[in-house]
């Protein structure tokens, strides 16, 4: 049972005052048997109040604002995490899609994350899926296994292509990504199927043993295996998850799981950068510093800003 020793700060700079910064935070381990917090400390400019609350996907949450005037915005969060899922995972690979239904029709939640999203270029989704599809009696992890492989085989890993604000038709186009996209498009192929899965955000901690993602925020994707429950799996490095990856929120895609998002008052140009720092017990450590800018909305008093930083966001902008 690895323990990884991860110092994440986020910090925004503003070349002007900004006032009545209202924020929202997920950058909490999210609760789950998988893994156990040892310890967990967050640390904020001027020290606000806090308040915590669990949204509806079951991911904790904190809320704070900075209402006097500041030009700089540190969000500090130092956590000790032990990851007690298995090095291989024991996946359920001979329940099928009868028994997918039955438990989907029992469970609204199931059914709100089997919904997908019609996009303009749906019917390439759709022939990717029936690809998938090559024996009617393969099962629901064997299915979401090909999907993961299809993506990985077939899209490019390329930082600074897209943003976060790209859509899986402009991912098809580019046949390239980061985690981000990657985990989007493989949520509208699964949910195509009609199989449940839910976007994660969190960290990955392989220890330089050739996975991509390392030392920023990653995301991937649970697919929901019947008699079994969620599984993880990583369409960026083509694994299924185990004590590798360090969760912190779920959701229907990257909007539900955006770690720092927010509103402030003023005319600012602000300067974001985002130090990574995992540390391993054989004493390793992996640093990783990113950083980005955003223009100044001159005809616009509210700025807002929702930003991902690591590999989701501030990778993409190298």
């Amino acid at each position: 049972m690895p323990v990884f020793q991860i110092h994440h700060i986020t910090k925004y700079e503003y070349d002007r005052p900004v006032k009545e910064s209202i924020n929202e935070i997920k950058i909490y381990p999210y609760p789950c048997n998988e893994q156990e917090v040892l310890v967990h400390e967050i640390v904020i400019t001027d020290s606000p109040e806090v308040n915590t609350y669990y949204d509806y996907w079951g991911n904790k949450a904190g809320v704070f604002n900075n209402l006097a005037a500041h030009q700089s915005l540190v969000i500090e969060s130092k956590l000790v995490v032990r990851t007690t899922a298995s090095s291989q995972l024991k996946i359920n690979f001979h329940s099928g899609f009868d028994q997918l239904k039955t438990e989907v029709n029992e469970d609204i939640y199931l059914v709100e994350l089997s919904t997908v999203k019609q996009i303009e270029h749906q019917q390439a989704i759709q022939d990717i899926a029936a690809g998938l599809l090559q024996h009617p009696q393969q099962t629901v992890a064997a299915i979401a296994e090909k999907c993961c492989e299809y993506i990985f085989k077939n899209f490019k890993y390329i930082k600074g292509i897209t943003t976060i604000e790209t859509t899986v038709d402009e991912i098809l186009g580019h046949r390239s990504g980061v985690c981000q996209d990657f985990a989007h498009l493989m949520l509208q192929i699964l949910r195509t199927l009609q199989i449940p899965c839910r976007y994660v955000s969190g960290y990955i901690c392989p220890n330089k043993n050739g996975m991509r993602g390392e030392g920023a925020t990653h995301a991937w994707v649970e697919v929901y295996v019947p008699q079994f429950g969620w599984a993880g799996i990583d369409p960026t490095n083509n694994v299924w998850v185990t004590n590798q990856h360090v969760k912190l929120s779920v959701g229907r895609d990257f909007n539900d799981c955006t770690p720092v998002k927010g509103v402030f008052t003023g005319i600012s140009k602000q300067h974001l950068t985002a130090f990574v720092s995992i540390g391993y017990e054989d004493g390793t450590v992996f640093e990783e510093l990113n950083d980005v800018s955003t223009p100044r909305t001159p005809n616009e008093e509210k700025a807002l800003y929702d930003t991902d930083y690591g590999t989701q966001g501030v990778q993409q902008q190298q």
